[in-house]
């Protein structure tokens, strides 16, 4: 049957016959990651003694690998297709095999940062995958430093029993507590990142699942080190956190741009995301050198910065006098810090 198939194709192209597309959906096809291409009406005759697929019920008669097999078609006999994830391959692909760890978080402890180039292009949909936004929300704590401590993600609101969902396809690599996570989820994707779901109430895939967007992972909660029901999300790549809104715009539920050049300046917990102010062609076409000495003038704001641990007796005010600074500007440094703020002890602050 294939072979007859790749002839009936051949054929059609030589006579310079094309399929007309008028719609494309995403299609469930269990395991697999499927986008499904309508076919305009059409007869069935195509030219002088030319018969293409008689019209059916829509049931698959081929499946045609295209490239490296990663990708296929499947044929119909309504004269419809769409294309499958061969998820069979992409698990041996490296992937989806190296620094595979279903138990640990950051399995890539031993990738240093400098091993990253200086810009890497991530394709975040492309015509076989989407994306679809966990919670659409304001987000309420950024990724950062906060209370002196690294923040690897963002903070959503998110009442406990509210569904979360996967944000792109790909392959569940965790699912169980962890410490400060709670229930967490981490999703491996084609494209290299992996994202985490945090502080869950319920997880609802297990490790080694094929996940695509939108399905559901688990409902939002305040289980581990959190202060109330909300959905801590990150985006990492080879194990280094960057701030998920380079990409997400939560409040609108939405990518931002579905091809991200991921500088590796952004992979600093001191850089966070630039709202698009900055010009975006000069953004993508920066040389090697640019990043490079934007590299170095975050390392050069990272060593100026200076923190202050809350002891007995202090006061903003004091505080600010101490390091030559103003209150104001030491609450703009700390997320959440306000003049009325009480200070509790052993709080450690940015000062500078």
């Amino acid at each position: 049957m294939r072979r007859i198939t790749v002839l009936i194709i051949l054929s059609l192209s030589c006579l310079g016959v094309r399929a007309q597309v008028d719609s494309v959906r995403v299609v469930p096809q269990n395991d697999s990651l499927a986008v499904q291409v309508d076919t305009l009406d059409r007869p069935a005759d195509i030219g002088s003694g030319l018969q293409f697929f008689a019209r059916g019920n829509g049931a698959p008669v081929d499946t045609l690998d295209v490239g490296d097999g990663r990708i296929q078609i499947v044929l119909k006999d309504d004269n419809t297709w769409y294309f499958i994830k061969n998820v069979s391959a992409l698990a041996e692909t490296d992937l989806f095999s190296q620094c595979w760890r279903e138990h640990i978080v950051n399995p890539y402890n031993d990738t240093p940062l400098d091993s990253i180039p200086y810009r890497v292009t991530v394709c975040l949909v492309d015509s076989v995958s989407r994306f679809v936004c966990p919670h659409k929300g304001k987000v309420f704590s950024k990724f950062g430093l906060r209370k002196g401590r690294r923040h690897t993600g963002c903070d959503v609101p998110y009442p406990t029993g509210t569904p979360v969902y996967c944000a792109f396809d790909g392959r569940v690599r965790l699912a169980e507590r962890h410490k400060g996570y709670g229930n967490l989820v981490i999703v491996r994707h084609e494209n290299g990142l992996e994202t985490f779901y945090g502080h869950l109430s319920r997880i609802d895939v297990i490790a080694g699942q094929w996940v695509h967007a939108g399905d559901l992972l688990g409902l939002g909660g305040s289980t581990g080190r959190s202060s109330g029901p909300h959905l801590h999300f990150e985006t990492r790549l080879r194990g280094h956190a960057f701030d998920p809104e380079w990409i997400v715009d939560f409040e609108n539920g939405s990518l931002r741009k579905n091809v991200f050049v991921l500088k590796r300046s952004y992979l600093s917990p001191y850089s966070k995301y630039v709202p698009t102010s900055i010009d975006e062609e000069e953004e993508i076409y920066m040389t090697d050198e640019q990043i490079r000495a934007e590299e170095e003038r975050i390392a050069k704001e990272r060593a100026a910065m200076k923190y202050h641990t809350i002891r007995s007796g202090d006061t903003l005010s004091g505080i600010a006098v101490k390091y030559g600074t103003t209150v104001s500007k030491i609450c703009s440094l700390n997320q959440g810090l306000k003049p009325t703020t009480i200070l509790s002890l052993g709080r450690k602050i940015r000062v500078k």
